[in-house]
């Protein structure tokens, strides 16, 4: 596992923390956990109901996350007849990781992300693009920055949550030349 200038965690296989931590960004459940948890503290409770999982099998994925950092457990609560209720709060780490394999797992939980979302409630943009690899490079870096700015500016209090996926990668079809 490498901390690279900017924070930046690269996940290399053979190094047993990150081969835990790759573990734990495998799973779809795990990365919706992370973004449900991203701006409000849920218990594990909450977290079974809203995916619709069984509180134990939640349980075993929570601990998971927390056990690698990705999830922290917040000050205990008492909750309805007085339960003890442990809130967990995602801790931003997985923003800063990048890990070796990891697109389809990102594109198997954006597509469960937005299963069911009504059509004019999804804005989706596919573009072609032919750059040299100057452009490619000031691309790449000027999306990573407008993203990291947003994240750096905190959560609206009075905002409502959205997801945002890009993908950028080379084209293996590209239209033939003229």
């Amino acid at each position: 596992m490498a901390d690279d200038s900017e924070g930046r965690i690269e996940l290399r296989r053979g190094d047993p923390e990150a081969e835990a931590r790759m573990r734990a960004l495998s799973s779809p459940l795990r990365l919706r956990v992370l973004r449900l948890c991203a701006f409000e503290s849920r218990t594990n409770k909450e977290l079974a109901e809203l995916l619709g999982v069984n509180p134990g099998t939640m349980l075993h994925h929570v601990r998971t996350l927390v056990q690698t950092g990705y999830l922290a457990a917040e000050p205990e609560r008492s909750g309805a007849q007085g339960a003890r209720e442990v809130p967990y709060r995602a801790t931003g780490l997985s923003w800063r990781t990048s890990m070796p394999g990891s697109a389809p797992v990102l594109v198997e939980t954006f597509l469960q992300q937005i299963e069911g979302v009504a059509d004019e409630d999804l804005d989706v943009t596919w573009l072609g693009l032919k750059l040299n690899a100057e452009h490619k490079v000031e691309l790449a870096r000027r999306l990573h920055d407008l993203a990291q700015e947003f994240k750096d500016r905190g959560p609206d209090p009075d905002g409502d949550t959205y997801s945002l996926f890009t993908a950028f990668h080379p084209d293996d079809n590209p239209p033939a030349a003229h």
